[in-house]
């Protein structure tokens, strides 16, 4: 059972993490980490290789728990008192920076196999999943640039077409917020660009937090920024104020 509780002094925020620590045999992966993500927004995570940004993934998805700190979404459930797929349940939604697809079926197929239906037996038996509404699976496959492919063995699709196909396949699920990791690493420059207006598609109607390193698809995304470095916040702001930080360049972005 899902326990609700109010946690002190918190906003309307969607996700609300507060004085956040993690360590791992005596390394502090996260050091008193605080994040506040609101309704509707998207987020723009950078910071250097063992900065945190994993580890803070990992947390939010309940697959590693905290030693201190506070953890709440929707701003009633504490996460670190719930397992990953009691998270996943309340919507909240991840996709690693490898694809995975099931490369045997189409594409359509993996959409309508990701959707969020009813499971139970007697939903089962009388077919209430292969009754799932044709124009669901077309507007997932519309978002995420695969409608032309919908017959498509998803094997066949490029690298960049498997990230938005899963992508998609998160979005079936109707997650509340989408964790999307490193999305544009591998892809070619045209890729690129069209997942930076996918991402900006989502955000309408969905919270996202993006982990990226590649700054340009950052700055195409045109949104708040969060740099972290040693396992918390170093800067916040825009592209612009971030990339301005004297110990950003120092520790990330270099001159």
């Amino acid at each position: 059972m899902i326990e609700a509780l109010t946690p002190p002094n918190v906003t309307n925020a969607l996700l609300y993490l507060d004085a956040v620590s993690v360590s791992f045999d005596g390394f502090k992966a996260l050091r008193e980490l605080s994040l506040y993500l609101e309704h509707g927004e998207m987020r723009a995570i950078i910071g250097p290789n063992g900065a945190g940004k994993t580890t803070m993934m990992d947390v939010i998805t309940g697959k590693t728990r905290p030693d201190t700190g506070t953890v709440f979404f929707d701003g009633l459930v504490d996460l670190t008192k719930q397992d990953e797929a009691s998270i996943a349940e309340l919507g909240i939604g991840r996709k690693f920076q490898k694809p995975t697809v099931f490369e045997m079926h189409s594409v359509a197929d993996n959409i309508l196999l990701a959707l969020k239906a009813p499971r139970d037996p007697f939903s089962s038996l009388f077919g209430a999943r292969n009754r799932i509404a044709r124009e669901r699976i077309d507007a997932v496959l519309e978002t995420v640039r695969l409608q032309d492919l919908a017959g498509r063995q998803s094997g066949s699709l490029s690298h960049g077409q498997k990230q938005w196909l899963e992508i998609g396949m998160l979005l079936a699920q109707d997650p509340k917020l989408l964790l999307v990791d490193e999305p544009v690493a591998g892809m070619t420059d045209a890729e690129t660009e069209a997942t930076a207006d996918l991402l900006r598609d989502i955000s309408r109607s969905h919270s996202v937090i993006v982990v990226e390193h590649d700054m340009h698809f950052v700055r195409a995304l045109g949104v708040k920024v969060t740099c972290l470095h040693e396992g918390s916040v170093l800067a916040e702001g825009t592209i612009d104020e971030v990339s301005a930080n004297e110990r950003v360049v120092e520790v990330y972005l270099g001159r």
